[in-house]
């Protein structure tokens, strides 16, 4: 099978089965999610028209760079967590919801990113926040907050066993 080949190179077998590695991977991970989630929680209110005392120009544009950052240290974190236990992740129907809901914030991006967040003077200078804007941040609250919610159920989730076995104490 595919997943235990991946799983098996070495240096991904190294991460799962160390004691350390693994834990500090995870760690980042969820780290790097709860600081670009804050972010991006912080740019959606602005542009559903909350903290007024800064620009949407001055907070997307000061949160940037930093969004990169935590975005491609966190799918790395991501990929490799994933690809060191990719036999257990392969059948969990959360993890593939999230990679469906992460497929959909990267449409998200394409689409809004040059109707909405490269042009944030032209909606500083709006009287009233365009409704585009909102949608864009409505939008990005719903997927973000579905990728966490099935990031956290990827956890949670059992392979069921067949019936003979059910009984059967692990």
């Amino acid at each position: 099978m595919i997943a235990h080949e991946i799983q098996s190179i070495d240096f991904l077998t190294a991460i799962r089965e160390s004691a350390l590695v693994y834990p500090v991977i995870l760690s980042t991970h969820l780290t790097c999610i709860a600081l670009f989630g804050g972010m991006i929680l912080f740019t959606d209110l602005r542009l559903l028209g909350l903290f007024k005392t800064m620009t949407i120009t001055e907070v997307v544009g000061s949160l940037r760079p930093w969004k990169r950052l935590g975005g491609v240290i966190m799918i790395t974190m991501g990929l490799l967590l994933a690809t060191s236990e990719a036999e257990k992740y392969t059948p969990n129907p959360f993890f593939w919801t999230k990679m469906v809901i992460l497929a959909l914030i990267g449409i998200h991006a394409l689409i809004f990113r040059p109707i909405v967040y490269n042009k944030t003077e032209e909606l500083d200078k709006s009287p009233v926040i365009p409704a585009k804007a909102k949608a864009a941040a409505i939008l990005s609250l719903v997927l973000w907050t579905s990728m966490a919610t099935m990031g956290r159920l990827i956890a949670y989730w059992e392979p069921k066993q067949p019936a003979n076995q059910a009984y059967l104490v692990k």
